[in-house]
């Protein structure tokens, strides 16, 4: 009973870690686990952590015009989205991503990469739990640091825009914002650096929606843009 209590003890501190760790990270530079996994082993890793006022201002605007539009205005979780992945998998459609930026830097933050029913029910109650303790501004500012931006261990803006352009995050254009929001979530198979038609094709929707009216009225409220 001891060695079970002792287990029960450990689960629960490893549950509980991301929630007490979430409010610290209004501060610093955290890393992925990503990242810490690639550092265990030996795999390159190129960060340069670039505060978002720092940043271009297309390259959030477009990051969030292609992964999330209510980005500024949902609480960590796009519940409409979630219906509507939902509702195309009981059609037998394929299933769409439906996770918002904060769930994804809950799940880089402190989860594992792959899909899985387990990590999304770690996942869901996080990702609410970041958006209470953190900022928008915040979440953003992590997530553009930590998104792998490259074939080869490029992580965060910096990074991704000096592989892709040989230019800092800070002098980014907006087409080659919208490329590097383009190959997002997998920046292997896609690249900003040699865009394919379909890369391509994706960058120039973005920098559409990334001008859209509703997203600058909510930038302007959030940010001061």
């Amino acid at each position: 009973m001891r060695i079970v209590r002792n287990l029960v003890l450990i689960v629960l501190l490893v549950l509980l870690l991301p929630y007490l760790l979430a409010p610290l990270y209004r501060l610093g530079h955290p890393v992925s686990t990503l990242m810490a996994w690639r550092w265990v082993t030996h795999a390159p890793v190129s960060r340069q952590w670039v505060d978002l006022g720092s940043m271009s201002q297309a390259l959030p605007r477009s990051v969030v015009a292609s992964e999330d539009a209510k980005f500024c205005s949902h609480r960590g979780i796009d519940w409409d989205a979630l219906r509507d992945v939902i509702d195309d998998a009981e059609d037998g459609e394929v299933a769409r991503g439906g996770s918002t930026i904060t769930q994804q830097v809950a799940k880089n933050l402190f989860l594992w990469q792959g899909r899985s029913l387990v990590r999304k029910a770690l996942e869901f109650p996080l990702a609410l739990w970041i958006d209470l303790v953190l900022p928008k501004q915040r979440i953003l500012e992590i997530y553009l640091n930590i998104a792998e931006l490259g074939p080869s261990g490029q992580f965060g803006a910096q990074a991704g825009s000096t592989y892709a352009f040989g230019r800092p995050a800070s002098s980014l254009t907006p087409r080659e914002a919208a490329l590097l929001a383009a190959i997002l979530p997998n920046p292997v198979a896609r690249s900003a650096r040699n865009p394919g038609p379909g890369v391509r094709r994706l960058a120039a929707i973005y920098m559409t929606r990334a001008q859209a009216a509703g997203l600058g009225r909510c930038w302007a409220e959030k940010r001061g843009f």
